[in-house]
């Protein structure tokens, strides 16, 4: 009953919303719907009710961490969106707000599904409710990046369709009764066609790795992420990523079982060894403050790939990065997001200073770039120096110092673009600023993420060490 709910709270928020004729009142309409959403994912984790519709829907060990991320991000970004909107007065929510909770509920399913064909339609559904918020702004350029994010979202889930036909393909031969359960696949991968496995797990690390943003998958993000709302782009980087990552995780478990792990774990490092050194390469000189976000997102996505490839205490240290990119990217997004109000522009010709036109929001942003580039006391610091020292541990000396390498070029090329938009003073302009100032329903979200990544630096609280250590052994399968 528990999993039900969670998944209609936000459908039936949508459908008020959509009824509701208010500008004003609609947005409060998403905080509730979060509110509850994040109450009913407290109580399935803390009772941990059984998997219900014949097993399609429960929650695994990965999925927990995820749907934890997920209605974490939404509640604040929900609370961002009420102040958000107030200063977006000229433009009507009345499809932003539907679109957001459709999310929800999607990304929901997502870390619920316990069935192939089901994980691919809420996948699905994520992609269509994402679009029409993206040119929420109705711009030239919003319009294009909308439709490049649907070709691209297409092609990719297009894929994943297909290879989720191939991995059911490979059991057939010896599973008198086939199914598309997870828990069916792992166990009949023993007996499984190694060539369609490898194919399946191919097609699908593409597929799902266009949603995650994978290079060189990721052409979507820049210009989507760059004229997308900032709360849109929160979502994005910490939501939608996480559910694809999530989905590559389970078909790699399948792989893993059935004896692929050193073909699986290969092609995961070096997609994401790539992603970092694509990242690296065009956030150098970027002036864009979006954009380079995007950047930083295909980087992270990178790391997750990696620790993932690497496996073991690295892939521990993956899904506590997931964590910390979520939450990080979330205060980098909503107060780049409170910077592009107040300047009226996100580029760094016209953004100087925000740290004194904006304090909180600038130096949000400022500490916010600090994390996210894996700078102590912060969260993703333990996790990518989990990844780094198991990478080490493990006698990957290059790709340990590869990694290390691109993560310097990473700071150097990110930092440029922060120190310039942060610091000095507010240059002047031919056209008058916007009156926007930091309020406390736009700057609460960002407190609170910047007070969650800085905890997971300092302590990581027990119940989530045994969440991710519960994950880590989940996807120890042996073959």
């Amino acid at each position: 009953m528990l999993f039900v709910v969670l998944i209609f709270i936000p459908v039936l928020a949508a459908i008020a919303a959509a009824a509701i004729t208010s500008n004003a009142l609609r947005p409060w309409i998403m905080v509730i719907a979060g509110s509850l959403h994040f109450a009913v994912m407290l109580a399935i984790l803390i009772f941990q009710p059984a998997p219900i519709w014949d097993g399609w829907v429960g929650l695994d060990p990965p999925g927990k961490l995820v749907l934890l991320l997920i209605s974490t991000l939404f509640l604040l970004c929900s609370i961002y969106t009420v102040g958000y909107l107030r200063y977006r007065g000229e433009r009507s929510n009345r499809v932003l707000i539907p679109c957001l909770s459709i999310f929800l509920a999607g990304a929901s399913l997502v870390a619920c599904s316990q069935q192939l064909g089901l994980m691919w339609i809420a996948m699905e559904t994520t992609a269509l409710s994402t679009a029409p918020m993206i040119y929420f702004n109705r711009t030239p350029r919003s319009i294009e990046a909308t439709w490049k994010y649907l070709l691209l979202s297409s092609v990719g889930i297009a894929l994943a369709l297909l290879g989720s036909f191939f991995l059911v393909c490979a059991t057939l031969k010896h599973d008198p009764y086939p199914s598309l359960l997870f828990s069916h696949l792992v166990r009949h991968a023993g007996t499984a066609n190694a060539i369609w496995l490898k194919m399946a797990f191919v097609l699908l690390l593409v597929g799902y790795g266009t949603k995650m943003g994978l290079a060189p998958m990721h052409t979507w993000k820049p210009d989507a992420y760059g004229e997308a709302p900032g709360v849109v782009g929160a979502l994005l980087a910490g939501g939608l990523t996480s559910c694809a990552f999530l989905a590559i995780l389970r078909v790699d478990r399948v792989c893993i079982a059935g004896g692929l792990q050193t073909y699986t774990s290969h092609l995961l490092i070096g997609m994401g060894l790539l992603s970092m050194a694509v990242a690296a390469v065009f956030m150098l000189g970027q002036k864009d403050i979006k954009r380079m976000l995007a950047y930083s997102s295909v980087e992270q996505m990178g790391i997750l790939a990696l620790g993932a490839g690497i496996g073991g205490p690295a892939l521990y240290g993956a899904l506590l990065q997931m964590i910390n990119n979520g939450l990080t990217k979330g205060m980098l997004f909503l107060s780049a997001g409170n910077i592009h109000r107040s300047y009226g522009s996100k580029n760094t010709d016209e953004v100087h200073g925000a740290m004194r036109r904006l304090p909180l929001s600038g130096t949000i942003f400022m500490l916010g770039f600090l994390a996210i580039t894996g700078s102590p006391p912060f969260g993703p610091f333990i996790s990518v120096f989990t990844i780094l020292n198991a990478a080490f541990s493990r006698h990957f000396f290059v790709i340990g110092a590869v990694f290390l390498l691109l993560l310097l070029m990473v700071f150097m090329g990110m930092g440029r673009t922060v120190l310039v938009a942060v610091l000095g003073k507010p240059l002047p302009r031919k056209r008058p600023m916007n009156a926007y100032r930091d309020g406390w329903m736009t700057g609460l979200p960002l407190v609170v993420s910047f007070l969650l990544v800085l905890m997971l630096g300092v302590h990581i609280p027990p119940f989530l060490t045994h969440m991710l250590q519960q994950a880590r052994k989940f996807m120890e399968v042996r073959p």
